[in-house]
């Protein structure tokens, strides 16, 4: 384990810009770690929101558009902390990439309500909460499958009104959504535009008014949308082609009275990070669906160079979901296949990606090496940042790749990898980030300072490793 424990002194974390459409309800939760109790201030809190100062969780809803700068505060008995919260009333979600856990890569087509109430209920036990995970989200098998053997996924398919129904492992939506707000976080679920999802069960084609009413009414503010059998019951060819279930959804989506990110999964065909915003995707799946070994992680990871040109806030690219902890797809689980060097790897350069980052594995089996990969705050600082931007690729060398990211704050986060099997050297010159000294260099992971050199900086990496650091410029 890399990362040293949080302080027992105040510490503010998680995203310092949000996005919320006028009129829809809001949400927000302080994240904050230190000794409990903590005291939650807000000052300059626009009229229409309300902070519960024992939680740290900001409800209410805005009516006017504009931009707000809000002074958050956490107090403890060791001391206080501050900073600004920028709330942006607008047309944009989403702003800085979504950051929770979904079900698949442990529970599959074992989900059930429990799973998901247990994995809320984990964000805030194991502390996730406060270093700024917020969606918890159902993937496929919430909804009826009545030609499966299996009774708990019988039911009828949709109301009288045409509303589509979950199925008896998920008696109550809305008492579900209400569970995971009550605790400042954020509910997702899935479907997909076809007749049915990849699991069979069914999907919203030709009810995707309907669909998105019912999402809306339950109370889920992110929507995974997958491909899966639309390309079964509506074929053709070409950009109009693959984004007209996505246009489609999306001004359902947007009609509604809640906000819900929405999140398009399309495996990247017909190079989906070209249009994806402009049939209102907030993220969109660049690739097929990770595994967790090293081929597939690094396969992913390594091959998004040149997608950086289309991320921005509120529009991000997703090599799709973390694959550390237990997974298993199914009832049966076992430890990430990934090394501990290739997990810190994986985390780093979704990092650097500007990825949303969704976990994906049984949250009430964090061991403490996981619970300490997901928790560094600088490291997901990098994801956050309200620059928005997305990693380039500085070099490819043989087995070595450094990656760089632009922060708000004028430094850079950047990427050592050493893809290879050895142990070896990784470098960067500060002119090829177009930076002058003096610098400070910071190694995130390990969260303490570094000596820089004058013209440069040098590390050796273990194999499938990465050392991730922040490169600042300082006054001369």
């Amino acid at each position: 384990m890399l990362t040293p424990k949080p302080s027992p002194k105040p510490r503010i974390n998680g995203a310092k810009v949000v996005g919320v459409r006028p009129g829809s309800p809001f949400l927000f939760t302080i994240a904050a770690t230190g000794k409990r109790p903590i005291a939650y201030q807000a000052e300059g809190l626009p009229e229409g929101l309300r902070l519960d100062p024992a939680t740290g969780i900001i409800t209410g809803s805005l009516d006017a558009r504009g931009e707000y700068r809000v002074k958050v505060t956490v107090t403890n008995s060791l001391g206080t902390a501050s900073r600004d919260l920028r709330i942006v009333v607008g047309d944009r979600l989403a702003l800085t990439p979504p950051m929770g856990w979904n079900s698949w890569n442990c529970f599959a087509s074992a989900v059930t309500e429990k799973n998901v109430r247990d994995a809320a209920d984990a964000f805030v036990k194991a502390g996730l909460r406060d270093h700024g995970w917020t969606y918890v989200n159902i993937d496929d098998f919430w909804m009826p499958k009545n030609e499966d053997k299996d009774p708990t996924l019988h039911g009828p398919d949709r109301d009288p009104s045409g509303k589509i129904n979950s199925n008896p492992r998920f008696p109550d939506m809305k008492a579900l959504t209400d569970h995971i707000h009550g605790l400042g976080l954020k509910a997702g679920l899935y479907s997909s535009p076809g007749p049915k999802t990849c699991g069979g069960c069914v999907a919203s084609y030709k009810h995707e008014r309907e669909d998105a009413e019912r999402f809306a009414e339950w109370g889920f503010d992110y929507l995974k949308y997958d491909w899966c059998s639309y390309g079964d019951v509506e074929k053709g060819t070409g950009r109009a082609y693959y984004k007209k279930p996505y246009d489609l959804m999306g001004r359902m989506l947007r009609a509604q009275n809640r906000d819900i990110v929405f999140s398009l999964c399309q495996y990247g065909m017909d190079n989906v990070w070209e249009w994806g915003g402009e049939v209102g995707g907030n993220c969109w799946r660049t690739t097929g669906d990770i595994t967790d070994s090293w081929g597939s992680m690094a396969g992913i990871g390594f091959t998004q160079a040149g997608h950086e040109l289309y991320a921005k806030p509120g529009r991000w690219n997703d090599p799709d979901m973390l694959v550390v902890g237990w997974v298993g797809w199914g009832p049966a689980l076992h430890p990430t296949h990934l090394t501990p060097n290739e997990q810190y790897t994986h985390i780093s350069l979704w990092s650097l990606l500007a990825s949303p980052l969704l976990i994906g594995c049984d949250l009430t089996k964090l061991d403490e090496f996981t619970l300490n990969l997901l928790t560094n705050d600088e490291v997901i600082e990098v994801n956050q940042d309200p620059l928005g931007v997305q990693a380039h690729r500085i070099y490819k060398r043989d087995d070595v790749e450094v990656w760089a990211k632009p922060l708000e704050d004028g430094s850079r986060a950047v990427g050592l990898f050493n893809v290879g099997e050895d142990e070896q050297p990784v470098s960067i010159r500060w002119r090829e980030l177009e930076m002058n000294g003096p610098l400070q260099v910071r190694d995130l992971w390990r969260q303490k300072d570094l000596e820089a050199q004058s013209d440069g900086y040098s590390a050796s990496v273990p194999r499938h490793g990465v050392v991730l650091i922040k490169v600042t410029e300082m006054d001369p």
